[in-house]
């Protein structure tokens, strides 16, 4: 299966691509953990990357593409299957995608766009708690640590992002409907487009998906 992930902040995309990881070996493929490690490892498409990171600016298109062909050609483990989480984030970046991936002969099969209401959204988003150290992502109500602020992984601190309020959410989710309905139409387009309603919980969301792409031969 090669998959990309689409949705809102807290429609559960982060959840849904670990089940789908575990189940199926595929490659999960994060701009923000892609970015991390190149800057990490200083390498040159890192240090361009952290020069606008630093400035309190955005990664623009281009290096963002870039970042993301490197991987691809870099990581044999995409040609047995991938999602990708967080990209393409714009129309343009849509389209530079598929030029890349028709180019390796790896071309997206489906785009999963994973609908949640503002409501359930905010819930999620409040509640959440991420930790310090290593990323892991925990919710007060739905997923809580063994030991209250510290993560199970590593024992790092937990905390709640600053822009996790109700104010900054629905700021954010106005933003991404907007970037996001181009993105929609450029996949429709292609007749490769799943809508998965959200506001399930994540187990109910993956088996709507498995049976989704059974019924559509994805998975024979």
């Amino acid at each position: 299966m090669r998959l990309v992930l689409l949705g809102a902040p807290g429609a559960g995309k982060g959840t849904l691509a670990s089940s789908l990881k575990n189940k199926f070996g595929l490659t999960h493929i994060s701009t923000g953990d892609i970015l991390r490690e190149e800057i990490k490892n200083n390498t040159p498409l890192g240090q361009e990357a952290k020069k606008y990171i630093e400035s309190g600016g955005l990664v623009p298109d281009d290096v963002v593409t870039k970042l993301i062909e490197h991987k691809f050609l870099n990581d044999k483990q995409t040609e047995l299957g991938y999602m990708l989480d967080g990209f393409p984030r714009t129309k343009q970046q849509a389209e530079d995608l598929d030029k890349i991936l028709v180019n390796i002969k790896l071309p997206i099969e489906q785009a999963i766009y994973m609908e949640a209401t503002l409501p359930v959204i905010i819930v999620r988003l409040i509640g959440r708690r991420v930790c310090r150290d290593c990323g892991e992502l925990f919710h007060i109500k739905n997923k809580p640590s063994i030991k209250e602020g510290v993560c199970d992984i590593c024992e790092g601190e937990l905390y709640q992002r600053s822009d996790d309020n109700e104010e900054t959410i629905k700021t954010r989710l106005d933003v991404y409907v907007k970037n996001v309905t181009p993105i929609i139409s450029f996949y429709e387009a292609q007749n490769k487009l799943i809508k998965l309603n959200a506001d399930n919980d994540s187990a109910k969301l993956q088996e709507n998906l498995i049976r989704i792409l059974n019924e559509d031969k994805k998975l024979d």
